[in-house]
């Protein structure tokens, strides 16, 4: 039932990428996207629609990678029930081999330990090994016990981690039918630009396009990352992607980065908190730098002021210049 249980879950998570990453409005909003009045208010609302699709896009990736610690958390508690349960079974065994000796005549009394004892010193003596065999079959009792509370919390943590993650597929999915309803909507705003129109939109959401320059990282190791990176421009942007023939922003930096042999969690928020921050003025090549407040996109610095990310819905993994992004937020150094 678990089995099955964690599967829906993942079904779930995944169903509910593939409806939120296409539509600009936030979870939990039940207005239809605004209509434009103009072709200039139109492209203005793409590329915040753009933007707020970008945020639902990383709420997802954050909620999957939740998901997925809750997935190991019960993976874990299954394991440590299991060896519990193997020690508990382990015990008892041995307890009722103990109890069968005692109460069928195999065992030795305290009387007959006096009776057939020739002297006091091999009494004294033959009463400690008594005295350790009744000490051993007591802490066996104990381990027993305690054995079988750890197996009763295993299973306990196991169920907990498993109703979390039922519960988040909840929420994607009571999500996902709201914001089906709204798809078609932004799509046919979208749709309905120019052709310079949406390139407009798309390079206030991605940023201009510029030739590399990347300067050498300081480490092996990043510098693997950014050449794995710089590899995959061109690619499409799709999001909750992470290669190899696509790519979502923080899928790129993943994908990048698991190439140098370090791994990285699919949300650009996740991603914020890792290695150590770095401030703006010393960034180096196979830095992540973060945008917006709280973080909802991510890139890789390159040197020279640039970066490579994966932009945006309609662009390709690019190069643009570090400014022209704006909102920056911070950068993480992660090896």
């Amino acid at each position: 039932m678990r089995a099955r249980r964690i599967s829906l879950v993942r079904s779930g998570v995944l169903l509910g990428a593939t409806a939120a990453l296409t539509f600009g409005v936030l979870p939990g909003t039940a207005d239809a996207a605004p209509r434009a009045s103009s072709p200039q208010q139109a492209a203005q609302l793409v590329a915040d629609a753009n933007h707020q699709l970008e945020i639902v896009s990383e709420q997802v990736n954050a909620a999957r990678v939740a998901l997925d610690k809750q997935k190991a958390a019960v993976a874990a508690a299954d394991k440590a029930a299991a060896s519990s349960q193997k020690s508990l079974d382990a015990m008892a065994a041995q307890i009722r081999r103990l109890a069968r000796q005692a109460y069928t005549g195999s065992g030795t009394s305290r009387l007959d330990v006096l009776m057939t004892s020739k002297s006091a010193d091999q009494f004294v003596s033959q009463l400690g090994t008594l005295d350790a065999i009744a000490g051993h079959t007591n802490q066996l009792v104990a381990s027993v016990k305690k054995a079988s509370s750890a197996t009763a919390a295993a299973r306990a943590k196991a169920d907990q981690a498993a109703a979390k993650a039922q519960q988040a597929f909840d929420v994607v999915s009571a999500k996902q039918k709201d914001l089906q309803a709204k798809i078609a909507d932004y799509q046919h705003q979208y749709n309905a630009l120019s052709a310079p129109q949406r390139q407009v939109v798309n390079l206030s959401a991605a940023g201009a396009t510029v030739a590399p320059t990347a300067a050498a990282a300081p480490t092996g190791t990043a510098q693997a990352a950014v050449n794995t990176a710089l590899a995959q421009v061109g690619k499409p942007y799709v999001w909750g992607a992470a290669g190899p023939s696509a790519f979502d922003c923080s899928g790129l930096m993943q994908y990048a980065w698991s190439a140098a042999g370090v791994a990285l969690p699919h949300s650009s928020s996740a991603q914020s908190t890792m290695g150590v921050a770095v401030s703006r003025d010393q960034l180096q090549p196979g830095d992540l730098v973060f945008f917006y407040s709280p973080v909802s996109h991510v890139g890789m610095y390159i040197g020279n002021g640039q970066m490579v990310h994966a932009a945006t819905s309609g662009e390709p993994v690019k190069v643009v210049s570090l400014d022209s992004m704006g909102s920056y937020n911070s950068a993480r150094r992660v090896a």
